[in-house]
């Protein structure tokens, strides 16, 4: 049983977790929490194992920021494709990691990201075994704000996905609160890492495998 957080001190929690992580260096990536009828974000352009409840962004459900930190900090450049989870999806937090996984992935795959016959698929919501795991790939812009439009488009297109990948860059994900939006976070890129493994060593991590057939 998960005991109750501020989402404050949840969010900067989980921010020290994926720095260990390799999701958020050098400032980037981040996390959104929806609670009770707020949403809470963590600022842009700061380290994020190091920031504190205080530093946290309070936003309504339409977008408008009702309570800031002090000082220089800035909301964060991912709001608006947060709030594309929040709205398109229902999502109740939104994950966004730098993971040089999913960058990876962006490389060895071209509109889509698709695996089949992984055990780790069965973390992915509504994905067994035997199924095809596709996430969308996006292409990258010179600001993420401007990932939005195509973002949007993407998860309409892809209504099983809970991630949408973006091209060099890394991977948005969501779920219906924070455990489930980590736990898909933590399914998906151990998939991401295994599908460019699987490549590297001749695997071809979309075809279902031969009986008795290690590699083809």
């Amino acid at each position: 049983m998960f005991v109750a957080m501020d989402p404050r001190a949840l969010i900067c929690d989980l921010c020290r977790q994926f720095y260990g992580m390799g999701w958020v260096s050098g400032t980037g990536g981040g996390i959104s929490i929806r609670h009770e009828g707020r949403v809470y974000m963590a600022p842009s352009g700061v380290q994020k194992e190091r920031i504190a409840p205080a530093d946290i962004f309070e936003l309504d459900e339409e977008g408008n920021v009702t309570n800031a930190p002090g000082g220089d900090f800035k909301l964060s450049a991912c709001s608006p494709l947060f709030y594309n989870a929040f709205n398109i999806r229902g999502a109740g937090a939104v994950m966004h990691s730098h993971s040089i996984h999913a960058m990876l992935a962006t490389l060895v795959f071209e509109d889509e990201f698709r695996v089949t016959h992984l055990e780790m698929m069965k973390g992915i919501e509504g994905t067994g075994y035997h199924d095809d795991m596709v996430v969308p790939i996006i292409e990258n812009t010179a600001h993420e704000c401007d990932l939005a439009d195509s973002m949007a488009d993407a998860m309409r297109r892809y209504p099983k996905s809970n991630a949408v990948l973006v091209r060099r860059h890394g991977v948005y994900v969501w779920g219906r609160d924070w455990v489930h939006a980590k736990t898909q976070a933590e399914c998906y890129d151990y998939l991401f890492q295994a599908a460019v493994k699987m490549k590297q060593l001749g695997f071809d991590p979309q075809r279902a495998p031969r009986v008795g057939v290690a590699a083809e």
